[in-house]
């Protein structure tokens, strides 16, 4: 006869090795989707795609998600979704890193901000993986974080004011860091089980991160 007592343990063990295929898979689509953004990002700087282009490539991500994505995010089709958006996110950031890669020491600074955001998610990630926390409780006050700071970003379009522009980047790069918290402790803890939309997250929290840091530096080295 079989030991009651180890149903619980078999079913832990269970969701155990489910969270482990999720962490995985979003890590592994993780790094292969932003070397293709990168990939895409040197194309782009490379044909010098001009704004107007660049700025198409990103709404033409965002409708990607937004539209495309929920249908197919349960399927393989998801995948090749997800490097469309990586893709076209990195045709889009192709003239702004142009523009910093055009200043004296604008190698120097996009270096740097590829490191510190590379830094800040493994440090964050790696800190929620190795203390098991729950961040779940995060969920709103980030929510209303990223209002705010839309809210700003709108505001800032015909305002034009350098502090709040300056504000915006480090609220951003803040918000996004705690996103980060969030979505690494939603795997986790099993509140996210589809490493296609788990990747999308994560790849979104990375990319802001890095053109605030981005912004900063510049601002910092004028």
């Amino acid at each position: 006869m079989a030991n009651p007592t180890s149903f619980p343990n078999s079913t832990e063990a269970t969701r155990a090795l489910e969270t482990n295929k999720v962490l995985r898979n979003t890590y592994m689509l993780l790094s292969m989707t932003l070397l293709f953004s990168a990939a895409m990002a040197a194309v782009s700087i490379a044909m010098n795609i001009p704004h107007t282009v660049a700025m198409i490539c990103t709404f033409a991500a965002i409708g990607l998600v937004w539209f495309v994505l929920p249908r197919v995010d349960e399927s393989a089709a998801g995948i090749w979704v997800v490097f469309g958006f990586t893709g076209l996110l990195g045709i889009g950031l192709g003239p702004m890193l142009q523009a910093y890669l055009s200043m004296s020491n604008g190698s120097t600074l996009v270096a740097t901000a590829m490191g510190g955001t590379g830094a800040i998610f493994l440090a964050l990630s790696g800190y929620v993986l190795t203390t098991k926390k729950d961040f779940s409780f995060m969920g709103g006050f980030l929510m209303v974080g990223l209002i705010v700071v839309f809210g700003a970003a709108i505001a800032n379009l015909f305002l034009s004011i350098p502090a709040l522009s300056v504000a915006l980047s480090a609220g951003i790069i803040l918000l996004m860091s705690g996103f980060i918290l969030f979505d690494t402790s939603r795997i986790l803890n099993g509140g996210e089980t589809n490493y296609v939309r788990a990747t999308v997250s994560m790849f979104l929290n990375i990319y802001n991160i890095f053109t605030s840091l981005l912004h900063l530096l510049g601002i910092m080295d004028d």
